[in-house]
C-alpha cells in the first residue's frame, strides 16, 4: 500500500512538473517570438530610412554632376547621371509602398511630384547644353528653383522622423522582450535542473534497488545451478555405482549360460538375467527422464527405412512374445514411402516402450502395430502409429494421468508388474520433441491402444540406411595384446573370462598411472580404459598417453556414466570408441574387432587406404574411417547420407544466391563445411565455402561468389561419382 501511494505521489509530481515546464516554455517562446518580430521590424525600418537617405543623396549627386557637365561641356558625366536617375526611380518605387499610409498619402504624392519636376528640369538643362550651347544651359541652371531640392529634403525628413520614433520604440520593445525571455529561460533552466536532480535521485535509488534484486536473483540462480549440478553429478554417480555391479551381474550371467547346467540351474540363471535386465531398464528410464528434464535429449534427422525399423522391433520381441504365447503383427500401408527422414533411434525407443508395455500387461491374445499415412504432402508426411493389445487395460479414471511421471494404473500393478512409471512419460515427451501428438484409449480387461503421430520428411534417396549384414571375422589372436584398466575386482574377473574366451593375450591394471607405466614398458594393440579409477582416472590417463607419451594406441572407453554428452567427452580426450556398462559381449567384440582391423590389419582383413581408391581424385575417407572405428555399416550410412543430403544443399545454396537471399546462401555454405569434412574435402572446399559465406551479398564480390559456387558444384559432382563407385566396390 505504501509503495502504491508513493507511486501516485510521484506520478502527480511528474505531471505537475511537465505542466510547469510546458507553461514556462510557452512564455519563453512568446517572448522569443516578440523579440524576433521586433528585430524584423527594426531591420525593415532601417531599410526604409536607408532608402530615403540614399534617395536624397542620389538627387544631390545628380544636381552636382549636371553642374559639372555644364561647366566642362563634357559628356563624360552623362552615364553616371543616367545611372543615378535610374537609382532614384527604383528607390522611389521601393519607398512608396512602405511609406504610403492614410496620414502620409499627401506627403508621398508631393514627394513624387517634386522628384519628377527635379528630374525633368535636370533633363532640360542637359538638352539646352547640347542644342543651344553652354551659355543657354548656364542661364537655365542659374534660374533653377533652389527651393525644389529643399522641399524634397523637407518632405523626406517629414516622412523619416515618425519612422525614427517608431524605430526607437521597436528597440525598446525588443530589449524588453529579450530581458523577459532571458528571465524565463533562467527560470526554466533552474526548474529543469531541479527536476533532473530529483529524477536522477529517484532513478539512482531504483537502480540500486534493482541491483540488489539482481544480486539476489543471481544468488538464487547460482543455488539453482548448483542444485542442478549436484543432481547431475548424483545421477552420474548413481549411474556409475549401479551400472558397475550390473556389469558384473549380467556379464557373469552370460558366461554362466555358456556352461553346462542342469534345468534348475538354468532357471536360476535366467531369473538372474531377467532381474538384471529389468533393473537395467529402470536405470535407463531414469537416465532418459533426466536427459529430457535437463533439455539434453537431442532429436536427429537422418534417412532410415521405416519397414526395416519395424522389422527390427518385431525381431527384438520375438523371444518374449514366444515365451508368453502371444502374437505380434505389423501392418504398414503400401502407400507410405519406406525411406523417411527423422530420428530412427527415438522412434525405435517409443515403439519398444509401448510394445514392451503391451507384452508386460497382456497375458493372452495379440499385439498389433498398425502404421498409416495421416496426412501426406509433396515432401512431407504425417505417420500414424497404433500399438494395440488385448491386455488388462487401464481404468477410465486413470486414463488422464497415464502419461504423468511416476504413474501407473494402480499400486497393485506396480507390485505385480514392476517398473518406474516413467516409461509412458518418456514416450510422450519423445513424441512431443518430434512435433508429434499421442493419445490412448482403453478399458479394463478390454485392451489398450496407443496412437501417436509424428511428421517426417520423405527422402529422395530410395535406399535409405541399408541393413548390411555384419561380417563374420575372427580375430587373429597371434599378434594381439590388450591392456585392461579396471579397478573393480568383479569387472576385472569378467574381463579375464571374456578376453580369455576369445583367446586374446591381455594384462589388467588398476588405475590410470599403472596404464602409463605399462605402456612405457610393453607394446599393446589396444587399451580398454575404465573412466572412474583411483589415483588417475581414464580421462587424465588418455590425455597423458596422447600428449606426453605421443602414443596413438587405440583406446576404448568403458564407463558406467551413461549421461548425455559422455561419449563426446570421451572422444574429446582422445579416445577412439566408447562402450557403456553393463558391457555386452557381442558389442565389445565388435568394437575391438573393428578397431584392430582399422589400425593394424590383424583381424584378417586388409587395411584400406585413406582414400576411396587409387583412382579417386578428391574423395578421402581417412577421417571417416578414423571416427568409425572400423564400423563399415556406419561408414556406408554416412556416405549414403552425404549422397542424399549434399546435392539438395548445393541446389538450395545456388537457388538462394540467385534469389538474392544471401543470408540463407551463407548459412548453407557454413553448414556444408561439416558435410564435406566427412569425405576428406575440408582442405579442398573450405576456401571456396568460406568465400561464399563471407562475401555473398557484397555487390562487388557477387560475381566471384557465383564462380565459387560453380567450383564447389563441379568438385562435388566428381566426389558423388567417386563415392558411388566406392560403395559399389565394397558391396
Amino acid at each position: 500500500m505504501h509503495n502504491k501511494r508513493f507511486m501516485v505521489y510521484l506520478l502527480g509530481i511528474f505531471i505537475a512538473t511537465i505542466m510547469l515546464v510546458v507553461f514556462l516554455q510557452y512564455n519563453s517562446n512568446r517572448n522569443i517570438n516578440n523579440l524576433i518580430h521586433g528585430n524584423e521590424s527594426l531591420i525593415n525600418e532601417f531599410q526604409i530610412i536607408g532608402e530615403a537617405k540614399k534617395l536624397q543623396t542620389d538627387l544631390l549627386y545628380i544636381e552636382s554632376q549636371i553642374h559639372r557637365t555644364v561647366i566642362s561641356e563634357d559628356s563624360v558625366y552623362l552615364g553616371r547621371i543616367r545611372q543615378k536617375e535610374k537609382n532614384v526611380t527604383e528607390s522611389l518605387s521601393k519607398l512608396n509602398p512602405l511609406l504610403l499610409t492614410d496620414s502620409t498619402k499627401q506627403l508621398v504624392q508631393l514627394l513624387d511630384s517634386l522628384i519628377e519636376d527635379k528630374l525633368k528640369f535636370s533633363e532640360n538643362i542637359l538638352t539646352a547644353l547640347f542644342t543651344k550651347g553652354q551659355p543657354a544651359a548656364e542661364e537655365m541652371y542659374k534660374n533653377r528653383k533652389k527651393y525644389v531640392m529643399e522641399e524634397i529634403v523637407d518632405v523626406i525628413d517629414s516622412l523619416s522622423i515618425p519612422r525614427q520614433r517608431y524605430l526607437t520604440q521597436l528597440a525598446v520593445d525588443a530589449d524588453k522582450s529579450g530581458h523577459s525571455a532571458k528571465e524565463w529561460g533562467i527560470f526554466l533552466a533552474v526548474t529543469a535542473g531541479l527536476a533532473c536532480m530529483f529524477t536522477f535521485w529517484y532513478i539512482t535509488k531504483k537502480v540500486k534497488r534493482q541491483q540488489q534484486l539482481y544480486d539476489q536473483l543471481n544468488e538464487s540462480e547460482k543455488k539453482v545451478r548448483e542444485a542442478a549440478l549436484m543432481k547431475e553429478n548424483f545421477m552420474a554417480n548413481m549411474s556409475h555405482e549401479i551400472r558397475t555391479p550390473m556389469n558384473a551381474i549380467l556379464g557373469f550371467t552370460n558366461l554362466l549360460q555358456k556352461e553346462p547346467l542342469n534345468e534348475k540351474e538354468k532357471e536360476f540363471v535366467r531369473s538372474i538375467q531377467n532381474s538384471g535386465e529389468n533393473l537395467l531398464t529402470i536405470i535407463n528410464d531414469v537416465l532418459d527422464f533426466s536427459k529430457i528434464e535437463a533439455g539434453m535429449m537431442r532429436i536427429e534427422s537422418n534417412s532410415f527405412s521405416l519397414r526395416g525399423l519395424l522389422h527390427s522391433v518385431q525381431t527384438m520381441f520375438g523371444e518374449k512374445i514366444q515365451q508368453k504365447n502371444l502374437h505380434l503383427t505389423v501392418n504398414v500401408e503400401e502407400q507410405i514411402p519406406d525411406i523417411l527422414i527423422g530420428d530412427a533411434i527415438r522412434l525405435t525407443q517409443i515403439l519398444v516402450n509401448l510394445v514392451n508395455n503391451s507384452v508386460k500387461f497382456t497375458n493372452t491374445g495379440s499385439i498389433h502395430i498398425n502404421v498409416t499415412a495421416n496426412k501426406k504432402k509433396e515432401e512431407a508426411i504425417d505417420i500414424s502409429f497404433s500399438v494395440k493389445d488385448t491386455g488388462i487395460g487401464i481404468p477410465a479414471n486413470k486414463i488422464e494421468t497415464i502419461f504423468d511421471r511416476f504413474q501407473q494404473a494402480d499400486t497393485d500393478t506396480t507390485r505385480k508388474y514392476g517398473g518406474t512409471g516413467l516409461g509412458l512419460s518418456i514416450v510422450k515427451q519423445l513424441v512431443e520433441l518430434q512435433n508429434g501428438t499421442i493419445s490412448v484409449s482403453s478399458k479394463t480387461n478390454g485392451g489398450t491402444e496407443f496412437i501417436f503421430i509424428i511428421p517426417y520428411k520423405v527422402s529422395k534417396d530410395l535406399n535409405g540406411d541399408k541393413f548390411i549384414p555384419e561380417e563374420e571375422i575372427q580375430l587373429n589372436t597371434k599378434n594381439i595384446k590388450i591392456l585392461v584398466a579396471e579397478d573393480n575386482a568383479m569387472n576385472q574377473n569378467l574381463m579375464k573370462h571374456l578376453l580369455a574366451s576369445w583367446d586374446l593375450d591381455f594384462d589388467i591394471v588398476n588405475n590410470g598411472q599403472e596404464v602409463i607405466d605399462a605402456l612405457e614398458q610393453k607394446n599393446y594393440s589396444l587399451v580398454l580404459m575404465d573412466i572412474q579409477m583411483p589415483l588417475m582416472d581414464g580421462y587424465m590417463a588418455t590425455k597423458k598417453i596422447r600428449n606426453e607419451l605421443n602414443n596413438n594406441i587405440p583406446i576404448i572407453a568403458m564407463t558406467a556414466h551413461a549421461m548425455a554428452g559422455e561419449r563426446e567427452k570421451c572422444l574429446s580426450y582422445g579416445m577412439n570408441e566408447y562402450i557403456s556398462k553393463p558391457i555386452r559381449e557381442n558389442e565389445l567384440f565388435k568394437i575391438i574387432n573393428g578397431i584392430l582391423q582399422n589400425s593394424s590389419g590383424s583381424a584378417g582383413k586388409k587395411n584400406e587406404n585413406n582414400t576411396a581408391g587409387k583412382t579417386a581424385e578428391y574423395l578421402n575417407l581417412g577421417y571417416l574411417k578414423e571416427i568409425s572405428g572400423g564400423n563399415t555399416v556406419f561408414e556406408v550410412n554416412m556416405i549414403e547420407q552425404f549422397l542424399q543430403q549434399t546435392p539438395a544443399d548445393l541446389e538450395a545454396m545456388q537457388d538462394a544466391f540467385a534469389k538474392k537471399n544471401y543470408e540463407e546462401a551463407s548459412q548453407i555454405a557454413h553448414n556444408l563445411k561439416t558435410s564435406v569434412s566427412f569425405m576428406g574435402l575440408t582442405e579442398k572446399l573450405d576456401p571456396y565455402l568460406d568465400n561464399i559465406e563471407n562475401n555473398a551479398g557484397i555487390e562487388k564480390e557477387n560475381t566471384n561468389v557465383q564462380e565459387k559456387i560453380m567450383a564447389v558444384n563441379k568438385i562435388c559432382r566428381q566426389v558423388f561419382q567417386e563415392a558411388k563407385e566406392y560403395l559399389e566396390d565394397i558391396s
